[in-house]
This record gives C-alpha cells, sequence and structure tokens, in this order.
C-alpha cells in the first residue's frame, strides 16, 4: 500500500541548484544531451507574469497526439503547476525542438494509469521519483495508482496547433 512519507518542501539551496543546473543546456543548444527524457518547460509567473523555466522529466509521451505528460512531485505546490493552472499556455523544448502546448489536468484515475506504466517502462526510476517526492510504494502497479489519489498531480502538455 502507498503512503505518503513527508509533506515534501520545495527545492532550496544545493538541492534546487543542483536541479537547475541542466537548464542552460538549452539556452546553449545543447538540450539534446538530454535526450527525450527530459524537457524544459517555459511559462509565465502567476503573480508576476515574468517568464520562468523548469527542468521536467517526461513520464509519458503519445506519439500520435504529440502530447508529453510530466509529473508535479511536489504537488499542486509546485510553482510550475500553480503557474499553469492560471496560466495553460506554455512552451516546450524537448532536445532541439521547441514548441507551444496547452495544459490539461488529469484526474487521479488517469494519472494513476500513467504513473503505472512509467513504472512498468522504468522499474528503478519510478521507485526513485516515489522516494524523491515523498512516498513509499512496495513496486506493485496497485501502489503506483495510488500515489495520484495521495497528492501526486499530472499534466499533460498538448501541442498547440497555431505554433
Amino acid at each position: 500500500m502507498a503512503r505518503k512519507l513527508t509533506e515534501r518542501p520545495r527545492p532550496s539551496g544545493l538541492l534546487r541548484l543542483a536541479l537547475r543546473a541542466p537548464i542552460p543546456l538549452y539556452r546553449w543548444h545543447l538540450g539534446w544531451l538530454l535526450g527525450e527524457r527530459f524537457l524544459l518547460l517555459g511559462h509565465r509567473g502567476a503573480k508576476t507574469g515574468l517568464p520562468r523555466k523548469t527542468l521536467l522529466e517526461v513520464v509519458h509521451r503519445d506519439p500520435e497526439s504529440g502530447s508529453i505528460t510530466v509529473a508535479a512531485g511536489f504537488g499542486s505546490k509546485s510553482h510550475w503547476f500553480r503557474n499553469l493552472e492560471m496560466s495553460p499556455n506554455a512552451t516546450v523544448q524537448v532536445g532541439t525542438r521547441r514548441f507551444g502546448v496547452r495544459a490539461e489536468f488529469l484526474d487521479e484515475e488517469t494519472a494513476g494509469d500513467i504513473m503505472a506504466g512509467y513504472a512498468r517502462r522504468n522499474p528503478r526510476a519510478a521507485r526513485t521519483l516515489m522516494r524523491f517526492c515523498g512516498f513509499e510504494v512496495d513496486g506493485s502497479e496497485a501502489d503506483y495508482r495510488e500515489v495520484a489519489q495521495l497528492g501526486l498531480r499530472f499534466v499533460r502538455l498538448k501541442p498547440r496547433a497555431s505554433d
């Protein structure tokens, strides 16, 4: 049975610095070094309206629609998550490709299905992600489905036709 271990604070200090360290790779046109597993999300600050950038791990990719699903490891308190709630239009850079997206917030059932699929494809990464997000899981598919009910939020980034 999945359980929430702690309410993890947002990263700060050295951890925040380490998590943001790959962002300049995209500015230097070297985002391809991170492959298709990560993306750079460009969004607007909800309060300031200033441009913001966040590096996120891709949890699921739909080749038909081109949509990409990411997880908000710190739940709905993540700044990028709150910013997308206020202004769902954003940009995504994956490797060397850059395109406009619109955020769609997934319900718990859909999110659970996506997390279970991610865990099947990447069991080690899924366990690490869960620990980092403050969840304890036994590795069963049911556990990964349950984390969506315990606060892990998922966002589908759908390509905008106009971009």
